[in-house]
């Protein structure tokens, strides 16, 4: 199995196009005031726009006002929704788009009553922020706490980096893996050599 790759917390038009080229399937756009990664709704539109087509891109929001998610999709082409925060599946699925929900493994994790919680959603990204915050904190993720099974496909995100990666999809096998703070030279800006071998890395396992 391919597995997928998103490079999140994108701040600039050169980080995306960087991701896109070096093999990215889907970049992330954080829409929190309140992180080091957030974007405006012009600037993430730049990126959107500078984005190659078959490259997804995702809104990241953590308990946002509906209207703001609202004026982001109607500002930009957003392919998915993702949500950190403690939006029910009713305001997950009110947007038209699918969507993405983030499980904090620091929490009492319990994929089964997530599934259940969020049956509609594309998948569970499951990260080591703490419950109500955004991921990109750079610790590394518990992967023993991880089910080898999961009704719903699951996206590894937390402490990721090259160094990492190729023994958290070789051990866990999910669907994705998202990175932030693993390929930057500091917050927001990410680093070209990072996401490559972030990426070959992944790819590795992949061919194996």
């Amino acid at each position: 199995m391919r597995t997928r790759i998103k490079i999140c917390g994108i701040t600039r038009v050169e980080d995306a196009r960087a991701a896109a080229s070096l093999g990215a399937d889907a970049i992330g756009l954080v829409f929190h005031a309140a992180s080091a990664r957030a974007v405006s709704i012009s600037r993430a539109r730049e990126i959107v726009n500078a984005t190659p087509p078959l490259v997804s891109c995702v809104g990241v929001f953590l308990n946002a006002d509906q209207d703001l998610v609202q004026e982001v999709l109607a500002s930009m082409r957003l392919d998915f929704l993702q949500f950190h925060g403690e939006e029910s599946a009713a305001v997950c699925g009110s947007f038209g788009r699918p969507y993405i929900k983030a499980v904090a493994l620091s929490g009492k994790l319990d994929l089964a009553s997530c599934a259940n919680q969020y049956p509609q959603a594309a998948g569970l990204l499951l990260d080591s922020h703490q419950p109500g915050q955004l991921g990109g904190s750079g610790i590394k993720g518990d992967w023993s706490r991880v089910p080898k099974h999961s009704p719903q496909s699951l996206i590894l995100a937390g402490g990721l980096n090259a160094g990492n990666v190729a023994a958290a999809v070789r051990d866990i096998g999910p669907y994705g893996v998202d990175v932030s703070s693993g390929v930057e030279c500091a917050k927001g800006i990410k680093d070209a050599a990072k996401i490559k071998a972030f990426i070959n890395e992944v790819r590795r396992v992949d061919s194996c």
